[in-house]
């Protein structure tokens, strides 16, 4: 192979995995991949060279991101403050779905093209259930919550429909969904949250609601 050739084909595949990032982020990890080569323009064998299926190329487009999730919920483990923590993870799973409906299906979902990633979604689940735990255990949500009721709030989050404001709708949501898990205290204001986790400027903030 001419120096030439390895320099196509390394670009050819950049320039495939650039697109499939893009692609799976906005429209999910279902897209066909003949959709993919068109929009790189290349044939389809081309693609099936460097990933021979859609498991292939899920695992290279995704890799980087999934292990950028996976250092945010050590992050979230170390974090001392119980509801920070799990909170902090209910607001980022509502950024990925605004940002990146494929890697949300790959960690949170059981699609068969993300089956490399399987055991960071059983160490996703096992962190989660360690953040509810010792948020129960903190007093910080209702007696009656549990993962699976958090697991059917990232369910609601996953599921919405982006809509002409995404983001503002979105994001009342999670205030909604957020105000749910809390025990019978007042969620706090925007000034009082970290940076990234305030919400933009228009959004109407909920009460709490008192189980």
């Amino acid at each position: 192979m001419t120096r030439k050739t390895r320099t196509d084909a390394a670009d050819n595949r950049r320039r495939i995995l650039s697109v499939a990032r893009a692609s799976f982020a906005s429209e999910g990890l279902d897209l066909p991949m003949r959709e993919i080569a068109r929009r790189v323009g290349l044939g389809i064998a081309t693609v099936h060279r460097h990933f021979p299926s859609r498991a292939d190329l899920v695992t290279a487009a995704l890799t980087e991101h999934v292990a950028a999730c996976r250092a945010d919920m050590r992050a979230a483990l170390d974090d001392p403050d119980p509801w920070h923590a799990l909170s902090g993870v209910v607001r980022r799973f509502a950024e990925h779905r605004l940002r990146d409906r494929g890697l949300n299906e790959a960690l949170f979902g059981s699609h068969p093209a993300a089956v490399a990633f399987a055991a960071d979604r059983r160490e996703q689940a096992r962190a989660l259930r360690r953040l509810v735990d010792r948020a129960r255990a903190a007093g910080v949500l209702r007696d009656d919550i549990g993962v699976d009721d958090v697991r059917i709030c990232l369910a609601a989050i996953a599921s919405y429909r982006l809509t002409t404001r995404p983001a503002a709708g979105l994001h009342r949501l999670v205030d909604l969904l957020l105000t749910g898990l809390t025990a019978d205290h007042q969620l706090p204001t925007d000034h009082q949250l970290p940076a990234d986790q305030r919400f933009p400027a228009g959004t109407v903030r909920t009460p709490p609601v008192r189980p």
